[in-house]
């Protein structure tokens, strides 16, 4: 046998090793001197250049597995089984020798940069650290390395990036730097724990290319985890499915989208929201436009017929532009200009556009934490150019708010029974036992169990406590009710359940609806009529079926070309659209 051919079956047998073998892992922690499991049993490999996508809802241990083989848990902890990495056996390592593996063989991308990056330091100062640590290299030599890893990962401006704050940048550029700083050390496998869950459907389409050509480049090892059966259709080669701490079903991302097996694979994909049911017609900007291709998944509502309403119109904005006051040194901002809005009785608008377009900063003027700097806003019949503590008054009992994270707009110090009569106690609205039966009718209304009036917060799911929030925003029968969000942060079939509830609740009680969100898919399963914003204006407006399947303007093809389909061959697809629609309107990375 020759040299060159005794290398050449090295090097294969080297490549069907997998970088990641994991072998009867199991977590549990330690609660009332109990052992409690998190993750049992679980078996898969990860190769080079292979992505494996770990899926499922909060707490089926996704997260809990892949920290623990990796020593990032707390001390009430126990992992055992066998991690082997490159043939490495992980458990039982001390710290000091996982420390090692830490950044040098294994790194993580974290699900959102600000809490995870060190706000005191440099983005540059920060890549710089983490190099040092692992590499014998000067200050110098880590500042040439670092604005490479920031060219890499494609930073509109390395250099102002390597200076910058984590604070001084957008969403997506301080996605860029996390995987730039976890890429730094050249690792032989990523974890990427819900890396696009906080970020705008354009930035996350932009963050999943540069994944995927990071994968290309460098052919790591990659373990995604994530609950978007999106973002899985588009990068995962194979998934995992997890329920309850224990792998369920295994295989590539074809087979499990297109032929699951076991029922829980089935009904999670049942819960997905498809941005679906039509040509998305884009000939407008180009005429080759991909037709998009409906994913084998239940649709809730998607294709409502139109309603029409005429009555009552509850909330008007006419030339309305709102600005953020002067802080300090810092002029005011004007954040929205030129509004024309209206959402009668029974209607349901959606509000959407990216993170900092001005969606939210409407529904914050609609109560009255914002003033009005020009044009005339008018909420349930009251002018709120200049309204008066009598008016605010007024217009907050008549207007109803359900936030986006329920575990922080809920007081962790009051029964959720108090938290939900509270409003209409105040109002004077009931107390004493008309009080009570009112409370127990909301409960029964969120499909609640009447007994959880008793409980606190932390002892309710996601799903349960924003069913809180929506019972406590109808609690005074508000005439408009401003969602801000209301479903991000759900698992896709608890959001499902959610949405089904609020569109019940609705139509039973008729109220208009501001629904804001970044999410195309929830509009086109909620909403009567669209507005899209950009950069504090509205820039086209419409009912559903015009602005989702025959936009308009660029910008609104751009964001519906990004939303990622629960389906791989769809998904490629719309890939190509997305691309072809920036080659021909340009595109500013984010």
């Amino acid at each position: 046998m020759t040299t060159q051919t005794a290398s050449v079956r090295a090097d294969r047998a080297e490549a069907a090793q997998p970088v990641l073998e994991v072998r009867n892992l199991s977590v549990d922690f330690g609660v009332d001197r109990k052992w409690v499991p998190a993750a049992t049993n679980l078996n898969y490999t990860v190769h080079a250049g292979e992505v494996l996508a770990i899926v499922g809802e909060s707490g089926s241990g996704k997260s809990v597995s892949s920290m623990g083989m990796i020593g990032l848990l707390p001390k009430n902890a126990r992992v055992s089984g066998s991690v082997k990495l490159n043939g490495r056996e992980l458990i039982g390592l001390s710290n000091s020798a996982l420390l090692g593996v830490r950044g040098d063989d294994i790194a993580v991308i974290f699900q959102e940069p600000m809490t995870a990056m060190n706000p005191v330091m440099t983005v540059g100062d920060q890549i710089v650290e983490t190099l040092r640590l692992h590499k014998d290299i000067s200050p110098a030599q880590g500042k040439e390395e670092a604005i490479k890893m920031l060219e890499l990962v494609e930073m509109p401006d390395p250099i102002k990036a390597f200076n910058s704050y984590p604070h001084q940048m957008s969403g997506g550029q301080r996605q860029r730097a996390m995987i730039a700083q976890s890429l730094s050390t050249d690792p032989k496998l990523l974890i990427a724990d819900e890396p696009t869950t906080a970020l705008d459907v354009t930035v996350q389409a932009e963050i999943l290319e540069l994944m995927r050509n990071l994968q290309k480049k460098l052919n790591s090892a990659i373990i995604l985890i994530t609950h978007d059966m999106g973002v899985v259709a588009d990068l995962a080669d194979r998934v995992a499915v997890m329920r309850r701490g224990e792998i369920v079903e295994t295989g590539d991302a074809e087979h499990i989208f297109n032929n699951p097996q076991h029922d829980y694979t089935k009904a999670l994909l049942g819960s997905v929201l498809n941005l679906g049911g039509g040509e998305i017609d884009v000939n407008a900007a180009i005429d080759d436009a991909a037709e998009g291709q409906r994913p084998p998944t239940a649709i809730i509502n998607q294709v409502m017929p139109p309603r029409e309403f005429d009555g009552d119109v509850i909330l008007s904005l006419k030339d309305v532009a709102l600005e953020y006051p002067k802080q300090g040194r810092v002029g005011p901002f004007r954040a929205v200009t030129g509004a024309n809005l209206e959402i009668r009785a029974g209607e349901v608008l959606g509000l959407v556009g990216e993170s900092g377009s001005g969606k939210s900063t409407i529904g914050r003027a609609t109560v009255g934490f914002l003033d009005v700097a020009e044009g005339e806003l008018n909420v349930c019949g009251y002018d709120m150019r200049k309204p008066n503590r009598k008016t605010l008054a007024a217009v907050r009992k008549d207007v109803g708010m359900v936030f986006q994270d329920p575990s922080s707009s809920l007081n962790p110090r009051l029964p959720i029974g108090e938290s939900i009569g509270e409003p209409m106690f105040l109002a004077g609205e009931a107390k004493g036992a008309e009080l009570q039966r009112r409370i127990e009718g909301l409960l029964d209304r969120v499909e609640l169990p009447r007994s959880y009036r008793n409980r606190y917060p932390h002892e309710l799911s996601g799903g349960q406590k924003q069913r809180v929030g929506i019972a406590r925003a109808l609690s005074l029968k508000p005439k408009l009710l401003i969602a801000d969000e209301p479903t991000s942060a759900l698992d896709v079939s608890v959001q499902a359940r959610v949405l089904e509830l609020f569109q019940e609740l609705q139509e039973e009680m008729g109220f208009a609806c501001l629904f804001v969100t970044h999410d195309l898919a929830v509009i086109d399963a909620l909403a009567d009529r669209i507005a899209v914003m950009r950069r504090g204006e509205i820039v086209e407006q419409g009912t559903r079926e015009q602005i989702l399947r025959h936009p308009k303007q660029a910008y609104t093809q751009r964001l519906l070309a990004a939303v990622p389909l629960p389906d791989p061959k769809a998904q490629a697809e719309r890939r190509e659209l997305r691309a072809k629609l920036l080659d021909e309107t340009g595109h500013v990375v984010s």
